[in-house]
């Protein structure tokens, strides 16, 4: 019943949206059909709350729970809010931000509200709570440094109050904080702390559209209250944020959001959100999967997340604050989104790509390495391997890059440094699980090779022919795992010997071999040399029959599991990355109609719209990427390549803006539920017989033209039609 009624909920707030229309035209309202509470629960961790495309501010509620499911501050099972904080992650597996929160209340004794979601509303750009104990409505929207409050007290005579807490955070310790009252309409401050990032500063600038008086006990304290005299009339509070200074934060708010228009920059922000969502224009006659796609579509906007003020400055990873001419980025998820979601924007959003590649160049110079996973301005040193490489290789190799010396330079320098195991992989040409006491040494190497075969790439690019035989032999060192006795990846110790005991199901939980995965699961994460890893095997028949088992093998995989091991299909993980690529290797062994059926299934069965919508972790945009790039037909398997492999469309009809005035159309004739299967195809009307496409063809404009049916057909199967 409950989930009946959030169906009901969801479908009401569809219903209630501005305008409507065909999704599929241009000009149509997709917000209309935006979701946001799907992810919500389960363990997707996606923020709720309001906020524009990769803003700097993600304004929403703070709710009391804590625990892996609120690493995003909001879980659908929760019912007391804290505090609307003005920062939130989306889809992470840990937990930080949640600063600067504000609470109105009617009594300054009131630190917490409970509410059920029958009093919530929630679209692109809005949030509102209309509570009735105390008789409060409380609306949020947003713009990309500034979060905008409006609360609705009762009628009745009598004070309001304002809560503005500098000490709460995600999973974190403030260390240091300045609350100050600079006029009657104006505070400020900042925040510092310790959490997930090490030495997160965050400043702000507040103004009341009344005056406001600071409650005495609270002076000189981290949470302070606000008293409001009148409280017959709606009270606007506008916060600006900043990473450098609150004078900056003052900067931010007269750019940004000068006046005290409410339902302006309501407007703004939906008008903001509809022309992100029209890069991509479907056409399906099934409802829900519009909204499941559009959804998608939302979450892959939230960030990375703009760090930078409007007149250019940032704080670097150093701590120093820099001025730079372009847009700095930060919540860089790198070991997630490197494999679907940076390839997806290369298509959708090529203008941002140069700010990417510049981001990653500059931290590289701040801090003497590529990102690993960056945070407002920090190295979280999260995940394994060096993801920033093949995105930035990717980025190279598709020409955004234009000091692409430079960016080599930050790849090679970053990769042939002796920490994280790095050091092992120099001397040894792989890493021995006796000599590094972190464990996952066989997701590490792996994670390694895949990243250093884009960086040999751009060696071989730029002509340094050196660099390029290095590289290239070090991302074929994932060879050295494979036991062919048994076609597992295994770990190996300095003797070469390979690890005595071993389980390919049972999984413990970063105290294993493997990071958040098992060996079912690891012996496919050879994503830039598929040809190879099926060479290993012996043959094509014997790839092919450990690839069909992966898909029907079940078993215990133990209580010491990481919980991200989910969304699965025998031993296929879908709601955790290492498994996403796995689904379009049958194209390389001629089989795309394999792949299909299984794209499908997971397309149809692991996104729904339902808060627990999602089979895993969001992962800042990559779970929706893998959705927004497969419903399309179209996915790149090779982290540094620029190949898309063709799966099986979703909709009847997809068109991509893909810049320069140009769009992408894919078409799938006679596409439904039980046609799943290409028969044929044609590129811009000329038959196409491969089962993938070169980014190039895509980014020139086009149709690709399928024609499906319910049963395999040999398209794609030809030894010089793979990829």
């Amino acid at each position: 019943m409950k989930k009946n009624l959030f169906l009901l909920m969801l479908t009401a707030l569809v219903l209630a949206g501005c305008g409507g229309g065909s999704a599929s035209s241009d000009g149509a309202d997709l917000c209309d059909y935006v979701n946001p509470f799907i992810g919500t629960g389960g363990h997707g961790h996606v923020f709720l709350g309001a906020n524009v495309p990769f803003g700097f501010v993600q304004l929403g509620p703070t709710e009391k729970g804590r625990g892996w499911d609120w690493c995003s501050g909001y879980h659908y099972s929760d019912s007391t809010i804290i505090g609307f904080s003005h920062l939130h992650l989306s889809g992470t597996g840990c937990g930080d931000l949640g600063d600067i929160a504000f609470l109105p209340t009617d009594d300054p004794a009131t630190t917490e509200y409970n509410f059920t979601h029958e009093q919530e509303t929630v679209s692109p750009g809005y949030y509102k709570l209309d509570l009735d104990d105390p008789d409060i409505v409380v609306e949020l929207t947003a713009t990309k440094r500034v979060g905008m409050h409006r609360y609705t007290f009762s009628g009745d005579e009598g004070s309001a109050y304002v809560l503005v807490d500098l000490n709460q955070g995600r999973d974190d310790r403030m260390t240091e904080f300045s609350l100050k009252q600079d006029d009657e309409v104006t505070i400020s401050g900042y925040r510092k702390s310790q959490g997930w990032a090490p030495n997160q500063e965050v400043y702000f600038t507040a103004k009341f559209s009344a005056p406001v008086t600071l409650v005495d006990s609270t002076a000189n304290k981290p949470v302070a209250c606000f008293e409001v005299k009148d409280k017959t009339q709606p009270l606007l509070v506008k916060v600006a944020l900043s990473p450098v200074s609150s004078e900056n934060a003052q900067l931010n708010m007269d750019a940004e959001c000068e006046g005290w228009d409410f339902d302006k920059v309501v407007a703004d922000a939906r008008k903001a959100w509809n022309e992100e969502l029209q890069r991509i224009q479907i056409e399906t006659d099934d409802e829900t999967q519009r909204q499941i796609f559009y959804t998608a579509m939302y979450h892959l906007m939230v960030a990375p997340s703009e760090y930078c003020d409007v007149n250019g400055e940032y704080r670097g990873s150093d701590g120093k604050v820099y001025k730079g001419d372009f847009t700095n980025y930060t919540t860089l998820s790198l070991w997630d989104t490197y494999r679907a979601f940076h390839p997806l924007m290369t298509l959708i959003y090529p203008e941002k790509q140069a700010d990417y590649a510049k981001t990653f160049v500059k931290i590289y110079e701040q801090q003497g390495r590529l990102p690993i996973w960056h945070l407002m301005g920090n190295e979280t040193d999260c995940m394994v391997g060096s993801s920033a490489v093949p995105v930035l290789a990717d980025l190279v190799l598709k020409g955004f890059v234009e000091d692409k010396e430079a960016a080599f330079e930050a790849m090679k320098n970053s990769q042939m440094q002796d920490i994280r195991s790095l050091g092992l992989l120099k001397q040894y040409g792989y890493i021995p699980y006796d000599l590094e006491p972190e464990n996952e040494t066989v997701a590490k190497a792996l994670e390694y090779c895949a990243d250093e075969a884009g960086l040999a790439k751009v060696a071989k690019l730029l002509g340094h022919d050196d660099d390029y035989e290095y590289f290239y032999n070090r991302s074929q060192s994932y060879s050295k795992y494979f036991d062919k006795s048994i076609n597992f990846m295994r770990a190996v110790d300095s003797k070469g010997q390979f690890r005595p005991d071993f389980d390919p199901i049972k999984v413990i939980h970063r105290a294993d071999d493997y990071t958040e995965g098992n060996a079912w699961q690891y012996v496919w994460l050879v994503p830039h040399d598929v040809h190879g890893l099926v060479s290993l095997f012996g043959s094509e028949e014997a790839f092919v029959e450990k690839l069909d088992s992966l898909f029907v093998v079940e078993g215990d995989l133990g209580e010491e599991a990481s919980p991200d091991i989910s969304g699965l299909i025998g031993q296929y993980a879908h709601g955790n990355e290492p498994s996403h690529q796995i689904l379009y290797m049958y194209n390389y062994v001629g089989q795309p109609w394999k792949g299909a059926k299984l794209i499908r299934e997971v397309m149809e069965t692991m996104y729904k719209a339902d808060f627990d919508g999602l089979s895993g972790n969001e992962d800042v945009g990559q779970m929706s990427a893998w959705y927004i790039t497969s419903a399309l037909g179209l996915y790149q398997v090779e982290p540094s390549g620029g190949k898309y492999i063709i799966g099986t469309p979703l909709f009847n009809k997809a068109t991509m803006k893909v810049g320069n005035g140009k769009k992408f159309t894919v078409v799938a004739k006679d596409n439904s539920r039980e046609n799943i299967y290409v028969q044929s195809v044609k590129l811009n009307g000329k038959p196409y017989t491969k089962s993938y496409i070169d980014f190039t063809d895509i980014v020139k404009g086009g149709t690709l033209e399928l024609v499906m049916g319910s049963q395999p057909s040999d398209w794609g199967t030809a030894e010089a039609d793979r990829p």
